[in-house]
């Protein structure tokens, strides 16, 4: 289908508005975090290889930002954020390079931190703008596995080590993201292990999130507010520039011409809410017919978390 590497834009909490490149085929991960709203990890994988030609990608994109610049949509950041771990991708620094070549527009990378052992991982990511990295536990092995659920091969303390050493190297802007999940990681203990090594590592912003859309295993809850409360308190205690993500986000999903290719181009990576998908339809000078009709051709899906409708796309189809 036209267009499915890339998508959006997306409203985002951390990038503005996002246009999304999706550089590895779903859902092929070296993780199967138990709130991933793309659903459980089918391949897994922690050896780098090229999924798409990187002509192919960046052909995408250019044509893309085109159609967008036709109506006037804003991009704040072209952003690595596929149904998988982007640094999968062998090609992801010819990508980086290539874009920048392509446009000025900033370059995102949103990663699950798993290969930053590797040095051509660190190497590749060097060139982004932005690298924002998943930090969800430090110094309890026993809560990454149960949240990360990951690829047997995979060393915890080597993975640290990497954080460690890309931090020292990186000069753009680096975040970090701790989701807290309700009785596994919102502990005091385990927040201050983790505070304490983000001190070390210093993210421009450290973003404390929990589960707000449909995670891949229903079971998975928010923390009660007095644990997110006390998160935020002994983030700053460290020094940390905290800021929570604990709400839906706000702004609209960009138009590129399509209705029925953006929304399942979006849903691929980003479950949209009700309202989201009417707002985009609105905007798009379309009807709710054009998701029935994808309902109804069981290319996407209905689920409901926390009494909220979500749409996701059905990968089994």
């Amino acid at each position: 289908m036209e267009g499915k590497i890339v998508f959006g834009p997306v409203p985002s909490r951390r990038l503005g508005q996002s246009l999304g490149i999706n550089n590895i085929p779903p859902k092929i991960c070296s993780y199967s975090c138990l709130y991933c709203q793309i659903g459980r990890t089918k391949n897994f994988s922690t050896e780098r290889k090229a999924f798409y030609p990187v002509e192919k990608i960046l052909d995408e994109v250019s044509k893309t930002l085109e159609r967008l610049k036709e109506k006037k949509e804003r991009i704040d950041f072209l952003t690595f954020v596929p149904d998988g771990e982007p640094t999968l991708d062998t090609n992801l620094g010819k990508e980086i390079e290539g874009l920048k070549k392509l446009t000025d527009i900033k370059i995102a990378v949103i990663t699950n931190a798993s290969l930053l052992w590797r040095e051509d991982v660190r190497h590749d990511l060097k060139e982004a703008d932005l690298v924002s990295l998943k930090a969800d536990v430090a110094g309890n092995k026993e809560a990454w596995e149960k949240i990360n659920r990951p690829a047997s091969e995979l060393d915890y303390d080597a993975i640290l080590e990497g954080v460690k050493k890309f931090s020292a190297v990186f000069k753009g802007k680096l975040l970090t993201e701790t989701l807290l999940v309700k009785g596994i990681n919102d502990g005091e203990k385990d927040i201050r292990n983790t505070a304490e090594f983000l001190s070390g590592i210093k993210p421009a912003v450290a973003f404390i999130g929990i589960p707000t859309r449909p995670p891949a295993e229903k079971w998975v809850m928010p923390p009660d507010e007095e644990k997110i409360t006390a998160a935020y308190r002994i983030f700053t205690e460290y020094g940390l520039n905290t800021e929570l993500i604990t709400g839906g986000v706000t702004g609209s999903f960009g138009f590129t011409g399509n209705a029925e290719n953006d929304l399942l181009n979006i849903v691929s990576v980003h479950p949209m809410s009700t309202g989201q998908v009417e707002d985009f339809l609105k905007k798009a000078g379309g009807s709710w017919d054009i998701m029935a009709k994808l309902l109804k051709e069981k290319k996407i899906k209905e689920i409901v978390y926390l009494n909220q409708k979500y749409y996701l796309k059905n990968f089994s189809k």
